[in-house]
């Protein structure tokens, strides 16, 4: 009877593909750990107030900072006041990036977050939900004395969520209050060398637009951006991992189809899972060096949710196919229940991405926290999509519970069994339970790294030696599920190698231990393991 590799091949052979495999996992640790820097790197833009005593603002003309034609500033608002600036001639000004540099292509995305600096005057308090509208336009060149050419022109309205700590008296005038930072803009790619953002606060007491939002004094914002040299090692890891992946899943469906029967859901999830890390792995990143394709960071989102989709999805499929007492298998049809709530999951987590990533696609400055209903909106679709996972944990967990308890109760059949017969099942529960724990210590290693690189400050140094913590999370767990699926479509891939049957119960007809060569095509038909057909002998007794 044949079965998978991971059942056939020797106790040796299998230590020496573990060994190599967790070498691998150490090496992708360590390129993030070692050779890659931090994945993002945080830059600090303190806004230039300009003066535009246009009497048409709508025409065009972008106000520079610094630089031979840059603006006619204003230190603070207390100079406005004698020479008659009023609020609507004022431009706060951000060139991007800082003088003497220029942004990159691989940088690969650029989010912005924004902190107004408000004071506390006794006739201009912030007023109870108060909300700041903001007139921003953005612009972007590719040389210094080149025109500016408008990338977005939007009304930006952020609500304010501020305290001010110390007493509203006289005296506290002056100080500032304390203000959430606001969400501001995201861009998918970084395709210009120069970007520049002109932000007005336009004031209408009638309309009551930016009325009742205190004296504001500046603006600040905070670019966050992809790290150039670690876009390249990520891009190289994809670009190594990506014929791996691929090779190994053709090969694993070349044994599947030289079978004489047809493939059983259990293989055919397997390669599903194979097709859906190829699909996350090809690297189309290149093609934004070259290209202005904003529409990245979703794409990048949506394939990895039908990764993870997928994933999940193996998890509860292998562990019902491998219940002892489970009579309807080898059909999608019959884990609706445990599929169902990733589904939903994954369809509520879609169009929340939609709703943000995808109309920034236009609008760069949208964002769907901004207002109540969009707030109260993601919240629902979070909340949903939490249920769903929630959900799905519950029925894995049972399900693994059930495995490993029925496989354990029918272990009482073995001492029957020839030695060989038994020495060969009692290998092939082990083994099954082994792949079990691993599955486990994936996840939780996830969840363990994901956590570490939240808390700490983004690398360790041991003696000379600084270690990116961050990057290595990114590089280690992206190369520890490749290596995953890998061995999954390695290890269940149809053996050649077979077991000489039971005659009538007495020993087996080959010596202890020995295994046998047969040919290079599988006939067996009841099943794609050992531990498959064993368990579905005892659901059909």
């Amino acid at each position: 009877m044949a079965g998978a590799i991971i059942e056939n091949m020797s106790t040796r052979k299998l230590c020496v593909v573990g060994g190599a495999l967790l070498a691998l996992q150490v090496a992708a640790f360590l390129v993030g750990g070692l050779v890659a820097p931090g994945p993002t790197t945080a830059v600090s833009y303190m806004s230039v107030k300009c003066v535009d005593v246009r009497k048409n603002h709508h025409k065009a003309k972008w106000l520079m900072p610094w630089g031979p034609n840059q603006c006619d500033k204003i230190r603070d608002i207390e100079e406005a006041i004698p020479r008659e600036i009023e609020a609507n001639d004022i431009v706060f000004s951000v060139h991007i990036p800082l003088p003497s540099m220029e942004m990159s292509p691989w940088f690969q995305f650029m989010l912005f977050i924004l902190q107004l600096d408000i004071a506390f005057k006794l006739n201009n308090q912030i007023r109870e939900n108060a909300e700041v509208s903001m007139d921003v336009s953005l612009a972007y060149r590719d040389d210094m004395f080149a025109e500016w050419t408008e990338m977005a022109h939007e009304r930006v309205p952020r609500k304010l969520k501020c305290t001010f700590t110390s007493p509203k008296t006289p005296e506290y005038e002056g100080r500032y209050y304390e203000c959430d930072v606001l969400p501001f803009m995201e861009i998918g790619s970084v395709a210009h060398k120069y970007y520049l953002l002109n932000i007005r606060l336009p004031v209408n007491e009638k309309k009551k637009i930016n009325v009742g939002i205190g004296e504001i004094k500046d603006i600040q914002l905070v670019g966050i951006h992809q790290n150039g040299g670690f876009t390249k090692v990520w891009f190289a890891m994809k670009t190594f991992l990506t014929p791996s992946i691929f090779i190994i899943m053709v090969w694993y469906w070349r044994r599947i189809t030289m079978m004489s029967r047809p493939p059983v859901l259990l293989e055919k999830v397997i390669f599903a899972l194979g097709i859906s890390m190829t699909f996350i792995n090809i690297p189309v990143e290149w093609f934004s060096i070259g290209f202005d394709w904003t529409w990245m960071l979703l794409f990048g989102d949506i394939r990895q949710g039908i990764f993870y989709a997928m994933l999940l999805s193996f998890w509860i499929i292998f562990c019902g196919e491998h219940m002892m007492d489970q009579h309807e298998r080898n059909h999608i049809a019959g884990y609706w229940k445990q599929v169902g709530p990733i589904a939903v999951g994954s369809f509520c987590l879609f169009i929340f991405d939609m709703c943000e990533r995808g109309v920034q696609l236009t609008n760069p400055f949208y964002s769907i926290w901004t207002t109540d209903v969009g707030t109260e909106l993601a919240m629902a679709f979070i909340i949903v999509a939490g249920i769903c996972l929630c959900l799905y944990f519950l029925f894995l967990c049972f399900m693994v519970f059930q495995v490993f308890r029925n496989i354990s109760g029918k272990q009482s059949s073995l001492p029957a069994m020839s030695k060989v017969r038994r020495l060969h099942y009692e290998g092939l529960i082990f083994r099954f339970k082994f792949l079990m724990l691993i599955t486990l210590a994936c996840a939780a290693m996830t969840v363990i790294f994901f956590i570490v690189s939240q808390v700490t400050e983004g690398h360790w140094k041991w003696g000379g030696v600084t270690v990116q913590v961050n990057s290595a999370f990114f590089t280690g767990i992206y190369g520890m599920w490749n290596l995953y699926v890998f061995a999954l479509m390695f290890l269940y891939a149809p053996s050649h190698k077979n077991y000489g049957e039971d005659q009538s119960n007495g020993d087996l007809g080959v010596h202890s231990g020995e295994e046998v060569q047969l040919t290079t095509t599988i006939t067996h038909v009841d099943g794609p393991t050992e531990i498959y057909k064993l368990t579905r002998k005892e659901a059909q007794e």
